[in-house]
């Protein structure tokens, strides 16, 4: 195990992996260079990559912009996942090809949810000050 990590921390060698995955798996996206009709036209964008110990492994986060990844778009960078590591090894020069598994990222839409229940109850609160400031001027 690396010096100064615990089991469940990644280490310095699967942050350094995973962020260069993420990135070019984003230029290649930006690109059109996953060549597929189910991505035709879409935005997706890869939020976050982790790698697994081994750098064998990597979970990419994938949204699109304006929503959840549709279930398409997924099967699509799914099915393109092991070209799309043998990609990745060859341009990182890593002995093996990461097995890339894409999972729809809930990160914004759970950021929206939460900004909504914000919002609601920051409304509620000001509605509540609304009334008793109504109340004692009478």
């Amino acid at each position: 195990m690396a010096r100064g990590s615990s089991a469940s921390e990644p280490s310095q060698r699967q942050l350094r992996v995973a962020e260069q995955i993420r990135h070019l798996l984003a230029e290649d996206l930006m690109r059109g260079e996953i060549h597929d009709t189910r991505l035709a036209g879409r935005s997706i964008t890869v939020g976050e990559v982790r790698v697994s110990r081994d750098l064998r492994h990597a979970t990419v986060f994938a949204s699109e912009l304006g929503g959840r990844l549709q279930p398409a778009a997924l099967l699509a960078l799914e099915q393109a996942g092991a070209r799309l590591g043998a990609r990745m090894a060859r341009r990182m020069n890593l002995k093996y090809a990461p097995r890339l598994h894409f999972v729809a990222d809930d990160l914004f839409d759970e950021a929206a949810r939460m900004e909504r229940l914000l919002s609601n109850e920051r409304a509620r609160l000001q509605q509540d000050d609304d009334e008793e400031t109504d109340g004692t001027q009478e």
